[in-house]
C-alpha cells in the first residue's frame, strides 16, 4: 500500500513510523528543504515534549468529548513512543526535556526511526493539488503527479509561517467537504492600547492574571508575565490567549487584570500601613521595592498620576486605594493579539467531528486522514501541542499500519 504523509513535523513523522511495516511503502512529503523545522523551535530550542501533568483541562477544542482522545489508554501510546526513540528525559516541574536540553536530539531521533524502517523522506515537496479518483488519491506537485493508495495531512496550521505552515491542510480538508473550525492565534502575545506599555518595557515578574470577557472573570493563571511596549506576553499570557483570541473575533469585550503581589493579595493597605510604621521616612516606591521591581512602581505611579516620592502616609485615602488597587488588580483591555507570525500554535482547524475518532479517517473520504495542528484540538504551554502532535499522527499512522489495513 502506498501511503503519503503530507508535512513532515513531529505528527507526521509519528504517523509515518507507526504506519511503516513490510507491506506498506511511506513517504513523507515536505515542501521545506528540511523536516522538522518547527521542532526546533519548540521550548525555546529545548523542546519541551511531553508534561506530567496530563490534566484533561490543558486541552481544548469546540468538540466537547475530546476525552475520547485525549484519555489515559492513548496517553500511554504517547509515553511509550518516546520511551520506543530512546530519548532520555530531564524532568524540570514536571516539564519533559530530552536530556541534552537540546531539540535537536528529537529530531535526530524521529528521522533515524523512520529511515529504520524505510520511510522515504522527500523535501522541497510542493504540493499543488490533490485529488480523489477510483479510490485512489492523486497527488500534484509541480509539473508531476503520484498516485497513492492514502493520504495523511499532517500540515500543521497558519502558526509560525516561517516554517512553512500556509493553512493548505484545511484548503485540502474544505476541497473533501468537511467543516473548518474558525481558526484564530493562540500562545501568543496580546496588544493593549493602555498608556503604561511605554514606560514598562522589558520588566519581568511573577503575577496572578486574569481573564475578564464582557465583565465576567474567566479564568486565572499564575506565573512570569513579560510586559512589553505593545502589551503582555510570558506563559500565563499565553494559555489564556487562546479564549481571549476567539472572544475578539466574536466581538468581546477582552480585559485582563494583574496582580503582582500574589503573595499578598488579600489586605495589601494593611500590610504597607504596617510596613511604613516599621520602616519610617520611605517614599512609596522605596517602601514596596523589596518586593516589587522599582520600574514598575514608577510605571503604576505614573499610570495612576501618584508622585513616587510621596511617603504612604502621606497619600490620601483615595490614593492609597488607587495604588493598592493597581498593583493588585489591574485591569487592562486587550485590544488584539499579535498575528500568526508570533503564534505557537492555532486554535480551530477540521472538525473532530467529521472524522473517526480511533483512527482520524475522514468520514467523508475513505484513505483520507488528519494528524496534529490541522485538526480543532490544541493546547496550553507544557509540551501538550507536541502530545497532540505525536498522539494523533499515532492513531493515524497506526490503523494503516495494521495488517488487516497493509
Amino acid at each position: 500500500m502506498n501511503i503519503a504523509i503530507i508535512g513532515g513535523g513531529p505528527a507526521g513523522f509519528a504517523a509515518a513510523i507507526k504506519a511503516s511495516n513490510n507491506k506498506n511503502h511511506v513517504v513523507i512529503l515536505e515542501k521545506n528543504s528540511d523536516v522538522l523545522k518547527k521542532l526546533l523551535l519548540t521550548g525555546s530550542g529545548k523542546c519541551n515534549y511531553w508534561n506530567i501533568n496530563q490534566s484533561i483541562n490543558k486541552y481544548h477544542s469546540s468538540y466537547e468529548n475530546i476525552a475520547n482522545i485525549i484519555n489515559p489508554n492513548n496517553l500511554k501510546l504517547v509515553e511509550n513512543f518516546w520511551n520506543d526513540l530512546g530519548i532520555i528525559p530531564i524532568i524540570k516541574n514536571g516539564y519533559f526535556y530530552p536530556y541534552s536540553e537540546k531539540s535537536s536530539s528529537i529530531k535526530s531521533a524521529l528521522i533515524k526511526k523512520a529511515l529504520e524502517l524505510g520511510v522515504i523522506i522527500r523535501c522541497n515537496y510542493d504540493i499543488t493539488d490533490i485529488k480523489f479518483k477510483d479510490n485512489k488519491f492523486l497527488v500534484k506537485a509541480q509539473d508531476y503527479e503520484e498516485e497513492f493508495d492514502r493520504v495523511i495531512i499532517a500540515t500543521g496550521s497558519l502558526a509560525y509561517p516561517k516554517t512553512g505552515s500556509t493553512g493548505f491542510g484545511y484548503d485540502v480538508a474544505r476541497r473533501f467537504n468537511h467543516n473548518i473550525i474558525n481558526v484564530n492565534p493562540s500562545l501568543v502575545q496580546l496588544k493593549t492600547n493602555a498608556s503604561i506599555k511605554s514606560s514598562w518595557a522589558g520588566i519581568r515578574t511573577n503575577v496572578i492574571v486574569s481573564h475578564i470577557e464582557d465583565d465576567k472573570v474567566c479564568k486565572e493563571e499564575q506565573g512570569e508575565i513579560q510586559l512589553t511596549d505593545y502589551g503582555v506576553s510570558g506563559i500565563c499570557i499565553f494559555n489564556l490567549s487562546r479564549d481571549i483570541s476567539i472572544g475578539l473575533q466574536n466581538k468581546k469585550q477582552e480585559k485582563i487584570s494583574i496582580n503582582f503581589v500574589p503573595w499578598c493579595q488579600s489586605d495589601l493597605k494593611v500590610f504597607l500601613d504596617k510596613r511604613n510604621k516599621a520602616l519610617p521616612d520611605r517614599n512609596i516606591t522605596e517602601l514596596c521595592d523589596a518586593f516589587l521591581n522599582y520600574k514598575l512602581l514608577y510605571a503604576i505611579c505614573d499610570y495612576i498620576h501618584i508622585n513616587p516620592s510621596k511617603n504612604w502616609d502621606k497619600l490620601n485615602s483615595q490614593e492609597q486605594d488607587l495604588f493598592v488597587h493597581n498593583l493588585t488588580a489591574m485591569e487592562l483591555e486587550i485590544t488584539a493579539t499579535l498575528d500568526y507570525d508570533h503564534s505557537q500554535v492555532c486554535s480551530g482547524g477540521v472538525d473532530i467531528a467529521s472524522l473517526n475518532l480511533e483512527t482520524l479517517e475522514s468520514k467523508n473520504i475513505p484513505g483520507l486522514y488528519f494528524a496534529g495542528e490541522v485538526i480543532d484540538l490544541d493546547g496550553d504551554c507544557g509540551g501538550y501541542n507536541l502530545t497532540i502532535a505525536i498522539l494523533t499522527g499515532i492513531l493515524a499512522g497506526s490503523s494503516l499500519g495494521s495488517e488487516k489495513d497493509a
